[in-house]
Parts: C-alpha cells; structure tokens; sequence
C-alpha cells in the first residue's frame, strides 16, 4: 500500500488541520484581554491580505475576473465571513455549547451536495471516517451542562445557528466547485475581498463605549493569531482543489478541533470530559482512516495505470 504516494489534497489538509487547530486554542486569549470579538474580525479580515498577495506574485497568477469566477469567489468569501458575522451575535444570546456543536455538522452539507451534484465518492474505509468525523464533530464543543440564562432568548439563537450550519456547508461546497475552473489564487483572492467588504458592518458591531485594549495583547496578538487561521483557510482551498470534498470537509472539521484539544491539555492545563475525550478518540481514528482509503485510491490508481 503506497501511502506515500497519497495525493496533495490530504498533505494541505493536515497542514490546515495544525493551524486551524493552534489557532482554536488562543483565538479567545485577546477578548479575555479586553479586544472586542467584532475587532478580532477586523483583524482577521486584514491578514488574509498578506497571504492573498503572496501567492498572487509567487506564482505569478493572473486573476480570473470573468463574471463566473468573481460570482464563485464572492459567494465562497461571503458566505464564509457571514457566518463568522452572524456567530458574533449568535453567542450574545444563546448558549455557545450548544451552538458549536450545530455548526459544527456543517461538513454533512457539504457531503450531501457533493455527493449528489458533484457525483463523488469514497471507498469503505473513507465512509466509516467521514461517520466517525461527523460523530466526533460535536463532542469536542458539547460540555452536557445545564442551558444557561442566555438560552430563554427563544428560538433566534437556534435559527442562527442553523444558518451558519448551512453558510459554511454551501461554502465547502462552492470552494470545491469553484476550483474546477478557477485557479486557487482567484478564489482566496476573492475571498480576502469579500472579508474586508464586511470590514465596516464589524466595525458598527462593535460597543466602543466599553474600555478597549489597544496593547500588545490586544490587536497585535489577534493579528499573531488570526494568521493562522488565514493561511489555514489557503491550504484549505488547495485541499478542496486536490481532493474530494466529502472527504476534506469532515477531515478538517474534526481534526482541527482534536489539536486544539491537544494543546489545550498539554500547554493549557485543560482536561478535556468525556464528551471531548470521545472525540478526540474519533477524530483520531477518522483522520486514519481517511488517509487510508486516500492511499488505496491511489494505489488502485496506479494499478489501473
């Protein structure tokens, strides 16, 4: 079995999975320390640009600027700055242990529509891994407490919920579509615009009437932070142009959330409960057999040749 001729796509995966997932594990550390999370946007926002502009010039890309290609990245780019908006306001009013976990099934949109209207398909061992992600995703935010105060909002935090589920779904879906007849410098480009578009309604979010902190742990440690979630969202796109979507999706849902617990565990002092230990475990074994099944595809694939 040839795993080391597996294709790219779990090579970027892996790498989108470490970032993601040292990023999930300081991304709170500046609002503890007085920076608004609608700032934290802001910031975000602008470290996409540093990576967009690198790889424009690295590979001496020309931007696709025909209309298909600009809808594919704007849709891809909204849709994912969206949800991240509407999470701002989401976790205001209704319990976040319960919220994460919701989104956190956004993989089996992505499954559902790349399985029907991008005709793809997995071997044995990638389905029981895509199973054991989405069994594994909402372990690692749910905590089995009571619902708090925050949860006699109604419905509204439960709606919204939802709509992140589907934004980010849609969006896995549009990134693998779009990779089709775009190249990958166009899309993380659009992507970077359409963050930045959103850039002013953050900003507008934001309670400047509360005491802000502009310091080192403020804004330039966001900025530390919030890289790694963009270059983590470029390897992404680079994952979804080599693989098959309903195999990345679930792969980095998961295993992000895993490292993070890793590292909340060893450098935090955090000890995950048995919802999170679960998923660590499943996440684990998910990730393998994904690599797996990607190596005997592969070397079926040779055979063949």
């Amino acid at each position: 079995m040839k795993i080391h001729n597996t294709k790219p796509w779990l090579l970027y995966a892996l790498i989108t999975m470490i970032f993601w997932g040292v990023w999930g594990a300081f991304t709170g550390e500046p609002a503890k320390s007085g920076f608004p999370n609608t700032l934290i946007y802001c910031v975000w926002a602008l470290t996409m640009i540093p990576p967009a502009i690198y790889i424009v010039k690295r590979n001496k890309a020309k931007l696709q600027t025909d209309k298909k290609s600009i809808l594919y990245g704007l849709v891809i780019g909204l849709l994912g700055a969206g949800g991240q908006m509407i999470l701002f306001y989401a976790v205001t009013i209704g319990p976040t242990y319960l919220i994460f976990p919701i989104i956190s099934l956004s993989p089996v949109v992505t499954i559902l529509l790349s399985f029907f209207f991008l005709k793809e398909r997995t071997g044995k061992l990638g389905a029981l891994g895509i199973i054991l992600a989405l069994v594994a995703l909402p372990l690692f935010e749910y905590s089995g407490g009571d619902v708090d105060a925050k949860a006699e909002n109604g419905v509204l935090w439960f709606v919204l919920a939802i709509l992140i589920l589907v934004a980010w779904g849609v969006q896995a879906y549009f990134m693998k579509l779009a990779n089709y007849t775009m190249n990958v410098e166009s899309i993380f480009f659009y992507m970077m615009i359409s963050g930045i578009l959103l850039i002013p309604a953050a900003y507008y979010m934001t309670d400047f009437s509360q005491e802000i902190n502009w310091g080192l742990n403020g804004p330039y440690l966001a900025a530390g932070i919030q890289i790694l979630n963009s270059i983590g969202a470029l390897c992404l796109v680079y994952a979804f142009r080599y693989g098959k979507a309903i195999a990345v999706s679930p792969m980095t849902n998961a295993g992000a959330p895993l490292i993070t617990s890793i590292i909340s565990m060893v450098l935090l002092g955090l000890m995950p409960g048995t919802y999170k230990m679960t998923g660590i475990v499943l996440a684990i074994l998910a990730a393998y057999f994904l690599a797996i099944d990607s190596g005997v595809e592969m070397e079926e694939h040779d055979n063949a040749g």
